[in-house]
């Protein structure tokens, strides 16, 4: 089957799609200062997959999720795009318990309450300097609370590598709230304060309607994402936390049945958020605000398919083989 056209065909978003005008300058800036400067160390034995990195055009996905974002503001967006990809490809082939370290070490560089020297971890610099960029717009406080979302993501990662190891499958809902935490949306979805400028109060972070929007959006983007990577899970050995490779396992029904049941999961939960943004409760004096919020987090939806379609990396097994990436990992 085509999955490509499935994509295209219908999984479909009612929301605009707008690209960040900084794009370009700040691709130049991934490519020459981080990956072939800063970051240089970690592949500098490996021009080819620093350029294949460079290919997956990190600030290209970052433009379609924050559009408006001043070039200042967009610098640590993009930063933190570039490490998402990085952390992924390191630890994809780890062990589910080293990554608790990794976990523990990031968390505590990110809040500052370690330096990136004190840290035994290959990011650690790289997540030092996302810190201090992040503290020029937002206060500690949000610091805390993005940070919360990146050991969400840990924790799904790490429970991902569990199901690996064992070669075992979860049953689809656990799937489901594993993939939430994993797919690193939730930690985005806070720095739209770093776009817009607005320091949200945490009683509307907290707020059940605006967590579940969060959730929705997380969901969305990994019954998209799976259907995206299908092929590339299949041949890395990654079926077992795939929905769609669990729905198959789960219901004994063909690949192309799974897609389209993860696409009738994708569409209810579409209808839901759709629903939920269009009737917010009355948050008073913050009320453009939040709307405004939730505009935004409606735009990354429409435009991960924009870019994540064009993109090599879901589209072809040309990205670090798992051989390749172990190797780099207990070279660290």
């Amino acid at each position: 089957m085509n999955t490509l056209e499935l994509l295209n065909t219908q999984f479909n978003y009612p929301f605009p799609t707008l690209k960040n005008p900084h794009a370009d300058q700040l691709q130049e800036i991934t490519e020459n200062q981080w990956i072939d400067g800063e970051y240089l160390w970690l592949y500098e034995q490996n021009p080819d997959l620093r350029k294949k990195y460079k290919k997956t055009k990190t600030a290209h996905i970052a433009a379609q999720w924050f559009p408006t974002a001043s070039l200042e503001r967009f610098k640590p967006i993009c930063r933190l795009m570039l490490w998402t990809l990085y952390n992924d490809d390191l630890y994809e082939e780890s062990v589910s318990g080293d990554i608790k370290k990794i976990h523990i070490q990031s968390v505590a560089v990110l809040n500052g309450e370690i330096s990136a020297e004190e840290s035994t971890i290959p990011l650690g610099s790289m997540l030092a300097s996302l810190r201090q960029e992040l503290l020029q717009f937002i206060p500690q406080e949000s610091i805390i609370r993005f940070t919360k979302m990146i050991s969400r993501y840990f924790t799904g990662l790490e429970t991902e590598l569990q199901y690996k190891e064992k070669k075992m499958f979860p049953t689809i809902e656990e799937c489901i709230a594993l993939r939430e935490d994993s797919i690193c949306l939730y930690p985005f979805l806070q720095l739209t304060e770093v776009e817009t400028g607005i320091i949200l109060p945490q009683e509307i972070h907290e707020h059940p309607v605006i967590r579940r929007l969060q959730t929705l959006a997380c969901h969305l983007v990994t019954y998209f994402n799976e259907v995206q990577s299908v092929v590339k899970d299949e041949a890395t050995d990654s079926v077992y936390y795939n929905i769609v490779k669990v729905i198959q396992h789960e219901r004994q029904i063909s690949l192309e049945e799974a897609c389209l049941e993860d696409l009738r999961l994708h569409n209810e939960d579409l209808k839901e958020f759709v629903a939920l943004q269009s009737s917010l409760p009355d948050f008073g004096i913050w009320q453009d605000a939040v709307v405004n919020w939730v505009h935004y987090m409606s735009m990354v939806l429409s435009g991960w398919k924009n870019i994540s379609t064009k993109l090599g990396r879901y589209n072809a097994m040309e990205f670090p083989g798992a051989k390749e990436l172990k190797e780099k990992l207990n070279q660290i």
